[in-house]
């Protein structure tokens, strides 16, 4: 059985796979001081509001995390890619068209030709028409490529988000490695909306510029100045006039506008943190609540708010400067093609339907270069999803890799199925010991409990086992990774209904009815039993010690061959924890059992005791004695629990 993780201190079960060499990975460059789950949260406010620097943004290095994606949807997303470029295609053929009928119609209003101006007239219902429906399907197109994309990089963050560990060992992988849901939910939309939007506009400009730049360098022709008498054509000289406007817009965008790459990035960065922070006051609006603490987690809310108000002040001084430079751009366009036109339409050498063709394709050339301009604060947030979706992607590239030269446990099959520990050392990431040498074998059936003084280490020791912990040197040997389970203080209950969870991580329909039933009367909970399709917030309805039944009735249905409990009856009473660990001695007998725990009568549910001993260097594992009379006091239980079956 293996069960999940409720959170990266305490996982429900976590088991590695069948590995037959011992290897385990070390998150990349380790910063943590203490014990995982114990690690505290950043400053919320002066060390948030620091930009990101710019020179971490690579955008070369960040696309080609995304060329190396294989998720199940990327096909799809290139043949939607492709239908939109062909249709855009087939409406830039549409476009040149209505731009040549500009210059017929204008010109049959300047000559008064009535019958040429109705012919023109049914011919634009004709090209309006087509123009009408190749932009509804390109529409269409658009929108449906954004959700592709967006699934199809979600469902690759997905599978390699929840590959096992990694959720757990993610929280040690750096500034990119925290709030994953913000990377996977947020990012990850505006990752396919923001390359949607853009990528097909990037097209339609270049396949607009490749339109209209031939007739604009052909219409530039009729374009003369007269000097001293003689007609001057400049060749392309509409184009060029073209190029030098949309290239001066572009280079001033990018020296006013080039910040917002980094602000974008950091107010992703602070949302995601004050998300983060509201999140866990809803979440412990209890604990809260009794300590009385409402006024020291407003402090912390506004700091964190504060954090984001201040990356959004900045980013709204870069926009209001940026505007300067696109809407002055945007409004001169109005009339600078007229402009660039207008010596050869009052020397005579243009006719109002000529001017007409010119002026729209300088027009239709300026949009398509100044592309960029209109799109930089765009460009400049897609960037910045861009980095954080690639950064987060790397972080969990790098969780398998080791620092050379640096030590780690060793983890391998026992080869009779036993759990083993050969001269096993714990350390901290910063190198400090907490256990020093822990050597003993422990196999099939045997009830063995781990105790010692708190933060000695027993919890890491669990961790390690699961494959959870690196950091340390030495081998355990286990037994296959399937046939171990792991129940923690507080137990993991996934969100759905109560078979779910009880059946978690199996799919609910694994186990017959009766099954269930019977799980849940055993660990005296048959008072959930009309519950059991009814989905709720479990971690929430059930007190702390129904949620430790929940988790005996759990191993009843999957039945493991090793359980680990780490305090996994802490808040359970003595005659409740009677009944859980009596679970060992009737339908668990074939069970070996792991136990930490700090209170003295588990010792009479187990075999033998081992306790850490403090030393020098660290704690050692060595052999508790029994307790005086084991048999005398199970002899008395049975008799008691008897007793408890036959009274009214």
């Amino acid at each position: 059985m293996k069960a999940g993780a409720a959170s990266p201190a305490a996982p429900d079960a976590v088991a590695r796979p069948a590995e037959t060499i011992p290897t385990l990975s070390r998150p990349a460059q380790p910063s943590i001081q203490m014990m995982p789950g114990a690690a505290a949260r950043p400053a919320l406010a002066d060390a948030l509001v620091k930009a990101a620097p710019t020179g971490d943004f690579n955008l070369a290095r960040d696309l080609g995390v995304f060329t190396r994606i294989r998720a199940e949807g990327g096909r799809r997303v290139m043949a939607i890619f492709v239908a939109s470029t062909v249709v855009t295609i087939a409406n830039m053929f549409g476009q040149v068209q209505l731009n040549d009928w500009n210059g017929r119609f204008f010109d049959a209003v300047g000559r008064k030709d009535l019958s040429g101006f109705v012919h023109d007239l049914q011919t634009f219902v004709v090209i309006i028409a087509v123009l009408l429906a190749l932009t509804v399907a390109n529409t269409f197109l658009q929108e449906r490529l954004k959700f592709r994309l967006r699934e199809w990089i979600t469902r690759h963050l997905l599978a390699e988000w929840l590959k096992p560990l990694r959720v757990y060992q993610l929280g040690f992988a750096g500034e990119y490695g925290h709030n994953p849901d913000q990377r996977i939910q947020e990012d990850t939309r505006l990752l396919g909306d923001y390359t949607a939007d853009l990528g097909c506009g990037m097209v339609y400009s270049l396949l607009q510029l490749i339109a209209f730049v031939g007739m604009l360098w052909t219409l530039s022709a009729q374009v003369t100045f007269q000097v001293a008498g003689h007609d001057i054509a400049i060749p392309g000289y509409m184009v060029w006039c073209a190029l030098a406007y949309a290239s001066i817009g572009s280079a001033l965008t990018w020296i006013v506008g080039r910040p917002l790459i980094a602000l974008n990035g950091e107010r992703y960065a602070r949302e995601a943190e004050f998300r983060f922070a509201l999140v866990r006051v809803n979440e412990s609006g209890e604990s809260i609540a009794l300590h009385g603490g409402e006024p020291d987690e407003r402090r912390h809310l506004e700091a964190a708010l504060a954090a984001v108000v201040d990356t959004m002040r900045r980013i709204s001084s870069s926009l209001a400067h940026l505007t300067w430079i696109t809407s002055g751009i945007g409004w001169l366009s109005l009339v600078v093609p007229i402009l660039v036109a207008a010596p050869a339409y009052f020397g005579g050498n243009l006719t109002l339907g000529g001017l007409i063709m010119v002026a729209g394709a300088f027009t239709q050339v300026q949009l398509a270069l100044r592309w960029f301009v209109d799109n930089f604060s765009r460009l400049a947030d897609w960037r910045a999803a861009v980095h954080r979706v690639a950064r987060f992607r790397e972080a969990l590239d790098n969780l398998p890799a080791i620092e050379q030269g640096a030590e780690e446990i060793k983890r391998a099959l026992h080869p009779d199925g036993h759990l083993a520990f050969e001269g096993v050392r714990i350390l901290l990431p910063d190198g400090h010991i907490v256990i020093d040498d822990a050597t003993v074998s422990i196999t099939p059936g045997e009830r063995v409990l781990i105790v010692g003084d708190t933060g000695r280490g027993k919890s890491t020791l669990f961790r390690a086992v699961a494959g959870l912990w690196p950091w340390g040197s030495g081998i355990i040997l286990t037994p296959a990774p399937g046939a171990m389970a792991f129940l923690p203080q507080r137990p993991y209950l996934p969100l759905g209904t109560l078979r779910n969870a009880l059946s978690y991580p199996s799919p609910p329909d694994a186990f017959v009815d009766a099954d269930v039933r019977q799980a849940l009367e055993r660990c005296d909970l048959g008072d959930l039993i009309p519950k059991l399709d009814k989905t709720e917030r479990w971690d929430k309805e059930l007190s702390l010690g129904e949620q430790e039944r929940l988790a005996f009735a759990r191993l009843l249905l999957h039945k493991p061959g090793w359980v680990f409990l780490d305090e996994a009856t802490a808040a359970l009473d003595e005659d409740s924890q009677r009944r859980v660990m009596r679970l060992f001695d009737d339908e668990l007998k074939q069970t070996t059992v792991l136990s930490i725990g700090h209170r003295p009568d588990l010792a009479v549910y187990h075999t033998r005791t081992l306790q850490l001993v403090h030393g020098v260097d660290g704690d050692r594992l060595k052999l508790k004695p029994p307790p005086a009379s084991p048999p005398s006091r199970r002899w008395l239980q049975r008799l008691d629990d008897w007793l408890l079956t036959i009274r009214p």
